[in-house]
């Protein structure tokens, strides 16, 4: 019998994403039976969520500006490429003056938050959370997409984009921390979002590459490349597999292991495998819309353990 062994699902490294300090209003530290703890205050919960959401509505990463650059540097894009890439940094520049928005579409507001055992907060941190939420899409020019149903054929939109999906989890491995991952998540890029039940007969290399390309070639422009495509493949349950998609689609899963353990069962990131389907997509002949070789600025693929009857596959865009 194989010996016990235990290693978190998703075993995420460090985290090096660059951070701003929002305030260190209503945070704080003290020390009881020789632990320190966090406290955290309701308002400091809705103020950071708040700034946020004004945040990834405004600005995009640095790197991903850099590779709306690179289109424009690459002999290989095509004239269509290089118009979304010039457009889309022109749209960027706008909207860093912090009045208009990147999109029309201002998403979805989705928030997971880690909260480690040591932290203490005063109130319900879903209702602090949503209360950011709320102040973000009625002070600034943030479109109200949510639609409240009031009976199973009728709707109403609530006005404000609440509500929020906010989800929070035990971290024991950070007690004294708590962390937050903000999503604004657009219409097109979650309409492109599928789950496929497969089987073990697409676990090789030529069968998987060629079922591959028929997916992709169906998710097309709709949700407006280039796009940071992921794919999940395997998982431990169908809505699982879905997740962890979304979530390698924001580059939250890049600090996975990239080799897998047979005796854990880990996620991994399959790096080899993640180059071959970024060259795929370059040769779809979609591109950035209208045709070329930018359909993806690039690729995540993690490999997740799977019940042995189920083969979820998931492919997400953002």
């Amino acid at each position: 019998m194989p010996e016990f062994s235990y290693e978190e699902l998703l075993p995420v490294g460090p985290d090096t994403t660059k951070y701003r300090l929002v305030s260190k209003e209503g945070i704080s530290t003290f020390t009881a039976d020789g632990r320190e703890f966090l406290k955290v205050s309701a308002d400091a919960i809705s103020k950071l969520t708040e700034a946020a959401i004004h945040d990834i509505s405004h600005y995009l990463r640095g790197e991903h500006l850099q590779q709306l650059a690179d289109i424009l540097k690459d002999p290989e894009s095509s004239p269509n490429d290089r118009f979304v890439a010039l457009d889309l940094l022109k749209n960027a520049n706008i909207a860093a003056g912090g009045i208009l928005p990147m999109c029309q579409d201002t998403g979805t507001a989705i928030v997971m938050g880690k909260k480690g055992q040591h932290v203490l907060t005063e109130s319900r941190d879903e209702a602090s959370i949503s209360r950011g939420v709320y102040d973000a899409f009625t002070k600034l020019n943030l479109r109200y997409s949510q639609l409240a149903a009031v009976t199973t054929w009728e709707e109403k939109n609530t006005g404000n984009n609440l509500p929020a999906q906010v989800e929070i989890y035990s971290d024991s491995e950070h007690p004294d921390e708590y962390n937050f991952l903000f999503i604004a998540k657009g219409g097109g890029s979650a309409n492109k979002s599928f789950l496929y039940q497969e089987t073990k007969a697409v676990l090789n290399p030529t069968s998987f590459m060629n079922w591959l390309d028929e997916k992709l070639r169906s998710i097309g422009t709709a949700a407006c490349p280039p796009y940071h495509l992921a794919i999940v493949i395997g998982g431990t349950s169908a809505e699982f597999t879905v997740k962890t998609a979304k979530l390698a689609s924001t580059k939250y899963l890049d600090s996975l292991p990239t080799t897998g353990d047979a005796k854990t069962g880990r996620a991994f990131r399959d790096l080899e495998l993640e180059a071959q389907v970024h060259k795929l997509t370059q040769s779809l002949g979609i591109g950035a819309q209208f045709g070329g070789k930018y359909f993806c600025h690039d690729v995540r693929v993690i490999r997740l353990p799977r019940h042995g009857a189920s083969l979820p596959i998931s492919i997400a865009v953002s």
